[in-house]
């Protein structure tokens, strides 16, 4: 108003004597000096603002525009920060130091974390509303220290377990942006969620009663962990590389058995029958199966299982599609090389190469007078339980064919002799082993096509039963095949295959050490254990090394040297 009254003063006057202030610095001096200056009216000023700020922080609602006007009035006299902001920004520290310990016992994580969202938003919002800006950043830092960095580990270690296991997207991709704003809260982030992995994950490994769904659980736990770090950790490459560290450090803890299952698991897949995926489904299976593949340490078992396992399903034509066996075999060479997979691939070659030899074969079998001189001193080995046949069967209903395992078929022959059998009559007549006899009856009166009768009813076969034919049996279909009941894998079996690999690890560490002492002739234990742990590819302890030099020295392919016991020199 002044300033308005001797307008004409300051523009003519003043702007001609350039040492004078303008009548607006003028006043503006003066107000300073002997109004906000003095300590009462400036301790009540500020002390009102205060009070004003923290009701609003309260939930109530204030006089925004008169805050907005003192606060500028404030900067305009610059005395903002010495008077005013100093006492704020610590007002705030105590406050939510306050809320913080207050809150961390009383909420849970998840409603903790909304909280401190909400209130970092308030005061932002204040910032816009009232606050000069330069105050924002120190605002802002201080609730953050006090809100989130004065309580990250007890924030972590109280929700983020609880916050996985329920599978919180929002609250978890909260928790990262918050802690992201916090010196070390990424870091402190990363450590805990390796943790989790490698805890959770271990469970998973390290039960054996969980070993059958054990795949199935890996495969769902790497879904749900990708959709984390998609989600809520904005792809953050430090936490993708941290999972799958954790994820190699958990499935290598149980050594061979997790290979063991993936191959057994790739083997329910390709097998037919198996009607859960569609071509695509079947392929993107394949490809998540190949991510855990990856950390596995002995990738040798899980190459014996799945060569087992392709072979049984090449003999007895139960994989379910060629393209998808050799989709999964070229998944495989690109992953461990052509020397992985040369072994299968080879018997894709043989069942091409057995078809043409069966045709000569019937050939030479349809001329009465020839004689197959093929293949002479080689030794054959016959997998009866591989074996099938069709049966010509006359029912009630009408004919049928049966198709049938071989030792299904030794069975229902001796039903032509009679209409009745105990299972000592069978066992005698057919010496079918014990187990596989039980198994091949079950298939035949307790499946779904029930061409015998089993007396008593049950679904176990014992001893004392007794069989008879079922003439009254009907079926919609003409040809019908009869399942033989799969036997699990037996422990021998499971044996024989581990041993095989740990023979075979055996020669590979031998050859190893061959390699590298004919390459350099004399070397010492530690260089040597060191070269040999760069060369092969399955995990393998210092002790079992030991025992192969050993093994080498006794049978004269190297020698130790006679001053220093752990110098090793090669032998031509």
């Amino acid at each position: 108003m002044i300033r308005s009254i001797f307008l004409f003063l300051d523009r003519t006057y003043i702007l001609q004597n350039s040492l004078l202030p303008s009548i607006w610095d003028t006043g503006l001096e003066l107000f300073r000096t002997h109004i906000v200056s003095d300590g009462a009216v400036q301790s009540r000023t500020v002390e009102g603002i205060l009070e004003q700020i923290e009701r609003e922080r309260n939930g109530e609602t204030v006089d925004r525009s008169l805050l907005r006007s003192l606060l500028g009035m404030l900067s305009d006299l610059q005395v903002y920060k010495d008077s005013f902001e100093q006492r704020f920004l610590t007002e705030t520290n105590r406050l939510y130091a306050a809320e913080g310990q207050r809150l961390m016992q009383e909420r849970d994580v998840p409603e903790y974390l909304h909280h401190v969202a909400r209130r970092l938003e308030e005061e932002n919002d204040r910032v816009i509303s009232y606050l000069d800006q330069s105050t924002q950043k120190p605002l802002i830092t201080t609730v953050e220290k006090q809100l989130l960095g004065e309580h990250m580990n007890a924030i972590l270690q109280k929700g983020l377990w609880m916050l996985l296991d329920e599978n919180r997207v929002c609250e978890l991709m909260l928790l990262y942006e918050l802690l992201n704003k916090v010196k070390g809260g990424l870091t402190a982030l990363l450590q805990a969620w390796r943790d989790y992995i490698k805890s959770f994950g271990g469970e998973i490994v390290s039960s054996p009663e969980k070993d059958k769904e054990m795949v199935q659980e890996l495969l769902d736990f790497k879904d749900k962990m990708d959709h984390v770090t998609q989600r809520c950790f904005q792809r953050n490459d430090t936490f993708i590389n941290a999972m799958k560290e954790a994820f190699e450090s958990f499935i290598n803890k149980r050594p061979n058995k997790p290979a063991e299952l993936i191959a057994k698991y790739v083997d329910s897949k390709l097998r037919a029958g198996n009607k859960e995926a569609t071509e695509e489904e079947l392929e993107r299976i394949l490809d998540k199966i190949m991510i855990i593949f990856r950390f596995i340490h002995g990738k040798d078992v899980f190459e014996a299982f799945y060569k087992k396992d392709l072979a049984k399903r090449l003999l007895v034509g139960k994989s379910a599609s060629v393209d998808a066996e050799k989709s999964m075999l070229s998944k495989l060479k690109h992953e461990c090389g052509a020397a992985f997979t040369s072994k299968l691939e080879g018997m894709f070659k043989d069942m091409e190469l057995s078809k043409d030899i069966m045709i000569q074969f019937k050939q030479v079998c349809a001329d009465t007078y020839s004689l197959t001189h093929k293949h002479s001193g080689r030794k054959l080995q016959w997998q009866p339980t591989l074996g099938h046949a069709v049966l010509k069967t006359e029912f009630k209903e009408g004919k049928k064919e049966l198709q049938v395992s071989l030792f299904q078929t030794l069975v229902l022959l001796m039903f032509n002799e009679s209409d009745e059998c105990s299972v000592e009559e069978i066992r005698a007549a057919t010496g079918i082993e014990d187990g596989e006899l039980k198994r091949t009856l079950q298939s035949l009166a307790c499946g779904k096509a029930r061409v015998l009768n089993k007396m008593p009813r049950g679904k176990d076969v014992e001893d004392a039963d007794r069989f008879h034919f079922n003439s009254d049996f009907r079926h919609k279909l003409f040809r019908i095949k009869i399942n033989q009941i799969q036997m699990k894998e037996t422990v021998e079996e499971q044996v024989s295959t581990t041993e095989r690999v740990f023979q075979d690890r055996q020669y590979q560490i031998d050859a190893a050490v061959v390699r590298i002492m004919k390459m350099r002739k004399t070397l010492s234990h530690n260089l040597l254990v060191s070269e040999l742990y760069n060369q092969l590819k399955f995990p393998v302890k210092p002790a079992d090394l030991k025992k192969r030099i050993e093994s080498l020295i006794d049978r004269d392919y190297m020698e130790r040297d006679k001053e220093n016991p752990n110098q090793y020199h090669y032998v031509a």
